[in-house]
């Protein structure tokens, strides 16, 4: 089993841009209302629709309302990621952190709104 989590939005091509500029996707497919990317290894996909469009059913038209909705992102150094970004000028909403469960963390904002939590996981 494979998951591909979709966002139906109108900022397709602010979305494409973020995610390849500043995380390193890769666009594995796209067409004028249709948007899949991949993380650097390919283990993980997004993809991103046109909301409204008539090659949908009703369940995939409605925009996503930018609220509600995560991504985690597991990194192997989560400190090299935090400068990497910052070095992108990536704005940082929650600053790196060290949590009391093992996590250690900084969370960013994708242009729809979805916040990105980039972690290191760690024994408590």
């Amino acid at each position: 089993m494979k998951l591909n989590a979709g966002i139906i939005t109108s900022k397709i091509a602010e979305s494409k841009k973020f995610y390849t500029d500043i995380l390193g996707f890769g666009v594995t497919f796209e067409n004028d209302f249709y948007l899949l990317l991949h993380t650097p290894d390919k283990s993980s996909a997004i993809s991103f629709l046109l909301p409204e469009h008539a090659s949908q059913q009703p369940l995939f038209r409605s925009a996503f309302n930018g609220k509600g909705v995560y991504l985690t992102i597991e990194v192997e150094n989560v400190d090299e990621w935090y400068q990497q970004l910052k070095a992108k000028g990536a704005h940082i909403v929650i600053d790196i952190r060290n949590e009391p469960w093992g996590d250690r963390h900084f969370a960013i904002q994708d242009p729809n709104g979805v916040g990105i939590d980039l972690v290191t996981y760690s024994q408590p």
